[in-house]
Order: structure tokens, then sequence, then C-alpha cells
């Protein structure tokens, strides 16, 4: 890193790539952090987390026990072992003791993208509260068919407040905030919704994966979604470059233009004969009703055209969607225990090879991603974090005793939140190296005293 450092101030870096640099060295030196501490507050499995997406300071959780508590992660509220392990404990705490808290375990936290004034949380017990932080009162309830299992909130919109949700009935419901109904419904799983995911490059775009296999994307001004993914349509490795398509679309058009006039002659004497009856021999009435299925295909409501699509992208119920931060790409996984990376423009599977990772399929899993092509999946009592590309695995994490159920990646401080079974939430960053220059200060203090004038 020191090499870097000099690069940069001799101008041969740009700040944008040694910033990517620290921002990658600190994410691969991950470890359970021996300078910070959450002191947990639930009873139950810690099943949702979030930090704020305006200030990056205070964290959001939800448990199995009903109850959801806010941490600050910046200011310490007490230090041990002389400053320099901070703790960090709820700022307030909602329970079944609060006259409007949840009956049963909260599956699902989210902050109002805009400011940390509101937070949604989804439970079990059929309900999703919106809540005043301030006030820790509900300003908003939504009754739903069934248990939720996600709920999410678009970071890019500016013209709407939906909420999205994804509960164990078939239809994807938006809630609106604005006017405290629901704005529409989205139809077309077979089965529950176990995870959403708004689009990072669109306001309009949803994402859900149910428990039928498939992966829909939703554009919330139509009717119907608009893409089904399968596993089985896959291009290899990454979206080709632009620069390469166009020369490919070159070379093909160059290609066919000798064979144009020819086909459209070809074209042009079929219809004189279709137009003369010549052809009237060769027609058969099963080819004009399936014509007639074709168009009548073509004519039907594109929400029924998504119920009768049966394409999967898992073997199983999708339990967890998270997308790349720039927007281009869509990782997976599912209950068969397998990831996949899909391309989002082409819908296409990268068919890239992950390393095998035993996942839990009793409930949805949060996945994470940072900016240096890492996504943190919670495999049982582990985490690990696989390279996008090569779908090894580079780092693991052990720490939790019990099955890990959700993950955050804090992109400003580089640190990863983890939350499991065993009611604890880990905070896992790079080394403090102010803490070892302190340990190593205080060692040098002991062996000095240990020291006599007289002795060699």
């Amino acid at each position: 890193m020191w090499k870097e450092i000099g690069d940069r101030e001799f101008g041969k870096l740009r700040p944008n790539l040694f910033s990517n640099l620290v921002k990658s060295s600190r994410t691969a030196s991950l470890q359970l952090s021996n300078h910070k501490e959450i002191v947990s507050s639930h009873r139950g499995s810690v099943n949702s987390l979030q930090v704020d997406l305006t200030e990056g300071r205070y964290l959001l959780a939800g448990a199995a026990d009903a109850s959801v508590a806010v941490y600050d992660v910046q200011c310490a509220s007490d230090r041990e072992a002389d400053g320099l392990i901070a703790k960090h404990k709820p700022l307030f705490v909602v329970d079944k003791q609060h006259e409007q808290g949840h009956k049963y375990g909260v599956s699902t936290v989210t902050w109002y993208p805009i400011d940390t004034g509101l937070f949604v949380t989804g439970s079990y017990d059929h309900h999703i509260n919106v809540w005043d932080t301030n006030t820790t009162q509900v300003v908003m309830n939504f009754k739903m068919p069934g248990k939720v299992y996600k709920t999410a909130m678009s970071a890019l919109a500016t013209s709407h407040m939906l909420i999205a949700t994804g509960t164990e009935d078939v239809q994807v419901r938006l809630c609106d905030i604005a006017s405290g109904a629901f704005a529409h419904t989205l139809s077309g799983h077979r089965d529950g919704v176990m995870s959403v995911e708004w689009s990072k490059s669109s306001e309009w775009v949803l994402i859900t994966g149910g428990c039928d296999g498939a992966i829909r994307f939703w554009d919330i001004r139509q009717a119907g979604c608009f893409r089904v993914l399968n596993q089985s349509d896959s291009q290899l490795g990454r979206r080709p470059a632009l620069l390469a398509c166009s020369a490919a679309n070159k070379a093909s058009t160059s290609k066919s233009s000798p064979a144009g006039p020819s086909s459209s002659v070809k074209s042009r004497l079929l219809q004189k004969k279709m137009a003369n009856g010549n052809s009237s021999k060769h027609t058969s009435p099963s080819k004009t009703t399936t014509q007639v299925k074709g168009s009548m295909k073509q004519r039907l409501h594109p929400g029924m055209l998504s119920t009768q699509d049966r394409a999967t992208a898992h073997y199983g119920a999708v339990l967890g969607l998270s997308a790349t931060q720039d927007g281009m790409y869509l990782l997976s996984a599912g209950s068969d225990s397998r990831l996949r990376l899909w391309d989002i423009e082409s819908g296409c599977n990268t068919l890239v090879n992950f390393e095998i990772a035993r996942l839990q399929a009793s409930k949805p899993l949060q996945l994470a991603t940072s900016q240096d092509s890492l996504v943190f999946v919670p495999c049982m009592s582990t985490i690990k974090a696989f390279d996008f590309w090569s779908g090894k695995t580079v780092l693991s994490f052990r720490g939790h005793y019990e099955n890990v159920n959700c993950c955050w990646y804090h992109t400003e401080d580089q640190e990863l939140y983890t939350g499991g079974n065993d009611r604890q939430i880990l905070v896992w960053s790079p080394p403090n190296s102010t803490a070892n220059e302190v340990e190593e200060w205080r060692k040098g203090q002991a062996s000095a005293l240990d020291q006599d004038n007289w002795s060699d």
C-alpha cells in the first residue's frame, strides 16, 4: 500500500483508482472486530439488518422475538478495556410490550431511503408497519394476506413512495406511503414470494423471486412482468464490450447484405403466388388454426402470458436477490444451494460456477455486495465472500454459533454486519492500526519496566 500512496503523491494514480485500491485492500483484510462491539438486545434470531443510506450511521435490526432496535455504529455509548473496545448499545428498542408493536417475529426491516425519520418493518403477523423514528409510533399500517417475507423501497425513486412486499401469497403488492393504500398488485408467481429487489438503474423496475423458482422483472407502470429468467438461457462470462458488439453487428450486416435482394425477390414471388391462389393446394386447416392461435396468444393480456410462462431460475425457492452497485448484474441464491449471476440487460445466466455452498432453506437470506466484485452469502453458520467472475471463495468468516440469516456491507467504512440465530450481531472490520500501535507501545513499556540497571 505504501507504493500506491507514493504513486498517488506523485500523480501516477488517479484519485478514484487510489480510493478503490484502498477500499479493496481494507475489504480483503476483514476480520472479527477487536475494537467495535454491538450489544444485542434481541432474544430471538436476528433476521434482517440495514444501515441507513443517507448518513451511514444508524443500523436497523429486526429479530424473531418481534423486536426492532436501532444502533449508532459511529458513536459508541460505552467503552471498555481502557477505551480500546467501543460498545454500541441500542438507541431504542420496540418489542411486544409496545402497544403498536408486532405480535410475531419481524422478518424484514427497511429504512426510508430519503432520511432516517421513517423505517418500515414486516412481520409474520401479516402486518407491515411504518414507524416514526423520533416518536417510535406507527404512522401507517398495512394488512397483508399472509406472512411477510421481504420489503424493499427504491433508493432512486423521485416520483413514488412505494413499498414492494413479498409474502406467502402469490401476488406481489405495492404499498403507497403517500396514500396509505395498496397501489396495485403484480400477478405471475405460482407460489409465495420470498425476495424482492428494486433495480439500481430504474425507479420503475422491480425484481422478485418466488418459491416457485422463478425470478421475474416488472415495470410497475405496465401490467404483467416483461421478463422471466431462465437458467437454460446462458452466455459465458461478462457482457461483451460495446465496441466488439458493434463490430460484430457490422460484420453480420455486411455478410447478409449480398443476399438481401434475392431474398426480397423470393418473398415478392411468394406473395404473388398467394395473391393468385396458386398456393392454395399447400395450405391446410391445421396451419390456419395454428396461425389463429398464435395471433390470439399475442393478443392475450400480459398478466396471463406471465402466468403461462414456466421458466425457472432455480430448482427451488429463490431465497435472496442482490443487484450489483452498477445495476448491470443480479445475483440470486436458491434453496437448491445454488448461486447464479445474471446479466440484467440480456436476462442470461452468465454460467459462473460458484463453489459449493450449503444454504438454509427455511427462511429468506439477505445477501450483500461490495464495490470490488464480492458477494457475501450466509452459508449456514459461516459467511462466505465469493468473487463474481470466478465463483471462488475469497473470504470465509466464522464467528456465529448458529445459522446466519442476514448480512449488510457498509460501503463507506468497509465493514460487514451479520446477524444469526444465536441472537448476536457481529461486526467484521479491517484491523485497527491505532489499537495495534497502543498494544505495541504497552508491551514496550512493560519490557522497559522489567529491565534493571545492573543486568547486561
